[in-house]
C-alpha cells in the first residue's frame, strides 16, 4: 500500500529533478541536462513497495524510498558539463534533493 502523501513524495522527488527552482533548488539547475521521467516515478513507487514487502510490511513508508532512491533515479539524470567540470556525481545531486523535498 501507498498513501496518497507519499505518492505525492515520490512525485516531488522526480519533478525536483526536472523543475530544480520550484524546490528551492536553483543552484543545482544548471547542473541537470534533463531529469526522471514519468517512469521514474513509476519505478521509484515499485523498488519502495519492494523494500517494503523485504522488510515485512504491507506498506510504504519514507525511509523505503530514500534507501531505493539512488539506485532507481541514478542513471535517469543526466548531468551537464558544467557539472562535470564541477566533479559533481549524479549521486550528489540525488541526496541534495532527497534532504530539500519535504518528507510526509
Amino acid at each position: 500500500y501507498i498513501d496518497e502523501r507519499i505518492e505525492q513524495y515520490i512525485a516531488d522527488i522526480v519533478f525536483a529533478t526536472r523543475y530544480p527552482k520550484q524546490y528551492k533548488l536553483g543552484d543545482l539547475e544548471h547542473y541537470i541536462s534533463f531529469g526522471g521521467s514519468p517512469r521514474a516515478s513509476i519505478n521509484l513507487a515499485l523498488a519502495s513497495r519492494a523494500c517494503a514487502f523485504i522488510k515485512r510490511r504491507g506498506y510504504v513508508i519514507p525511509e523505503d524510498i530514500r534507501a531505493v532512491c539512488h539506485d532507481v533515479m541514478r542513471h535517469r539524470i543526466g548531468l551537464s558539463y558544467e557539472a562535470e567540470a564541477n566533479n559533481l556525481t549524479t549521486e550528489e545531486v540525488i541526496s541534495e534533493i532527497l534532504n530539500k523535498v519535504e518528507v510526509p
